[in-house]
């Protein structure tokens, strides 16, 4: 089944798993949203910026972070998530199967951005504790109970992703056949 996915993938000119993956290893930051428009057009694919602006109000996409640009008056540029990619991907693959915007916004994307936030909140505080552990470890005030306390609660934080990302990816696959099947 993952091969006949792959294969139809590459016929529609979306991407496949792996180069999803390629871009997550090559973008672990995130993306402009030039740089994910990109991606897309460079396969023929119709996205703009517009589009990606829209998917984002209804929904569909997480928003951008302001991240700033070092040097005197760059200002700042927002940065997507890398696994925006991968869902931009997945609208379109829908689109190809003639779901609707509405139909993808009620079955499919019910969970995204809020995924994408769940990610982005435990790095944030499971960063700030290893910041915190390293400096209370430099004046000999943590204990290596502690330390591994932090290393389970990562072990459970990336779990937790793993265990929902699979159970939407289920619940996903199987609105698909049930949708094929009427």
């Amino acid at each position: 089944m993952v091969y006949a996915q792959e294969t139809e993938l590459r016929r529609s000119n979306l991407l496949t798993s792996r180069e999803v993956d390629d871009f997550e290893s090559k973008y672990p930051g995130g993306m402009t949203s030039a740089e994910i428009v990109n991606v897309f057009s460079t396969r023929g694919i119709k996205f703009s910026e517009a589009t990606l602006r829209k998917y984002v109000q209804q929904g569909l996409l997480p928003r951008s972070q302001r991240v700033g640009q070092k040097g005197k008056h760059k200002g700042s540029r927002g940065i997507y998530p890398v696994s925006t990619v991968r869902q931009i991907n997945e609208i379109k693959r829908l689109m190809s199967m003639d779901y609707t915007i509405e139909e993808i916004q009620n079955q499919f994307a019910f969970v995204d951005g809020e995924m994408e936030e769940l990610k982005q909140l435990l790095d944030t505080i499971l960063n700030k504790l290893e910041q915190s552990s390293q400096a209370a470890a430099q004046e000999g005030l943590i204990s290596s109970t502690i330390t591994r306390q932090l290393d389970e609660a990562k072990e459970t934080a990336k779990s937790l992703i793993s265990q929902l990302e699979t159970t939407v990816r289920q619940i996903r696959e199987r609105a698909h056949i049930a949708r094929d099947a009427v």
